[in-house]
């Protein structure tokens, strides 16, 4: 879909365009793995930061984190295009949202991670998978 009044939905084909979706903080399906858990419970930590979101299409985006779903989709707010040269088209664009299987990287401000928080998650999850893959032995 073409920006209308400051929109865009990324996803549906767009001439060498991205995607982007809502995100209402649903609870995590059982069937939703681990490993993605950790993503989706890292980006929610996100909420409200700066962030960069760069595409598998090349286009980058910045804007403020308004909300990321289990599938990892992101809906961002005052939205500009770090190119604006290459895509003048988006410069009106205000809101979108992202289609997760589009994204290529999140570039994140180094101060906005919690490094500790991140490795006592991961540790966690390679304990849980250990105790998992020795009861199946």
């Amino acid at each position: 879909k073409a920006a209308r009044g400051g929109r865009l939905t990324v996803g549906t084909p767009l001439p060498a365009s991205t995607s982007l979706l809502p995100v209402s903080r649903p609870a995590l399906p059982e069937s939703l793995p681990r490993s993605s858990m950790l993503f989706f419970s890292f980006f929610k930590t996100l909420v409200d930061k700066q962030v960069t979101v760069e595409l598998k299409n090349n286009l980058s985006l910045r804007g403020t984190l308004h909300s990321v779903d289990q599938f990892l989709n992101i809906k961002l707010n005052n939205v500009s295009v770090v190119d604006a040269a290459r895509y003048p088209h988006l410069v009106a664009v205000s809101t979108c949202f992202i289609r997760g299987s589009v994204v290529r990287f999140v570039h994140v401000e180094p101060e906005d991670v919690d490094v500790e928080l991140l490795q006592d998650a991961t540790r966690r999850e390679f304990r849980e998978m250990k105790v998992a893959a020795a009861a199946k032995a």
